[in-house]
């Protein structure tokens, strides 16, 4: 969410607990401001906080010219020095999914590693070798923030549009959902590439709209019911909750652009969540 919507959607997200202090929020507003100018991002959104051992990690997002491509995203142990993020390759993810496991200190220089044993070799010439991997927690936290945004980053259908050009951009026409629409997972959508709409046949996609419809909705995702949808605040605010990553919630005020998410949460992805369905 960007820094005018901070108090208002943090407010809303305290329901599990987890929240800012005065100061924290004092700390952000100035700092996502400086932050803007410095990297001459079009926008940068507080994206949350990942709860560590010694320390956390608050975590913003800088947007460049097309709203999906090209984020950067940085940390912080305080909410005013802030830390670029290496993206999350291939390799890095491979890497940390292996070696890393329980819960972050909060020291970004920390070190996890994990030895096994890999056979070398063909034929006669086959032997076994130690193989030892090592990731710090800064690696891990760059993984663990792209995998809560490509399983739980949400937005309202229509509030972004593509271009022909292939550019994603913010909807200026959209006046938010009808309530009625607003009750109904099929109305929310992965902000990220899609995955789902490739293997649409011909007929299927002849229904969409490809200028807003170029993203996967909620409704399809496996295993179903791995979202909480209830509306709050007198049934003024629609809130979903992410069951597979516990602390992502998103917000839209129907009738309004307004909208956004927030994780506050351990970093931790619910493994237990096909035994509570």
């Amino acid at each position: 969410m960007d820094s005018d919507s901070l108090h208002y959607f943090v407010d809303l997200a305290a329901g599990n607990g987890l929240t800012l202090s005065s100061e924290q929020r004092a700390s952000l507003q100035t700092s996502l401001v400086i932050l803007k100018k410095n990297y001459k991002f079009s926008r940068v959104l507080f994206w949350g906080k990942i709860l560590g051992i010694k320390c956390d990690y608050f975590i913003a997002q800088g947007i460049e010219e097309d709203e999906m491509k090209n984020k950067k995203t940085l940390y912080s142990l305080n909410c005013l020095d802030w830390h670029m993020l290496p993206p999350a390759t291939d390799s890095m993810t491979a890497d940390v999914e292996f070696a890393s496991e329980g819960r972050f200190t909060g020291d970004p220089s920390h070190e996890s590693q994990r030895t096994v044993m890999q056979t070398q070799g063909e034929g006669d010439e086959t032997k076994e070798e130690e193989v030892t991997v090592k990731v710090n927690e800064e690696s891990r936290l760059a993984v663990t923030v792209f995998n809560i945004d490509k399983d739980a980053s949400v937005v309202p259908r229509g509030a972004f549009i593509k271009s022909p050009g292939g550019k994603v951009k913010t909807n200026l026409s959209f006046k938010g959902l009808h309530p009625t629409e607003a009750a109904k997972l099929h109305s929310y959508l992965h902000f990220r590439e899609p995955v789902n709409l490739k293997m649409k046949s011909i007929l299927e996609m002849a229904d969409l709209n490809p200028a807003v419809d170029f993203l996967d909705p909620l409704s399809e995702d496996i295993p179903k019911g791995s979202w909480s949808l209830q509306f709050e605040r007198g049934g003024t605010v629609c809130a979903l909750r992410s069951l597979l990553w516990l602390g992502l919630t998103f917000f839209h005020v129907p009738q309004t652009p307004q909208h956004g998410y927030i994780y506050m949460g351990d970093g931790l992805m619910n493994l237990d969540l096909p035994f509570m369905l």
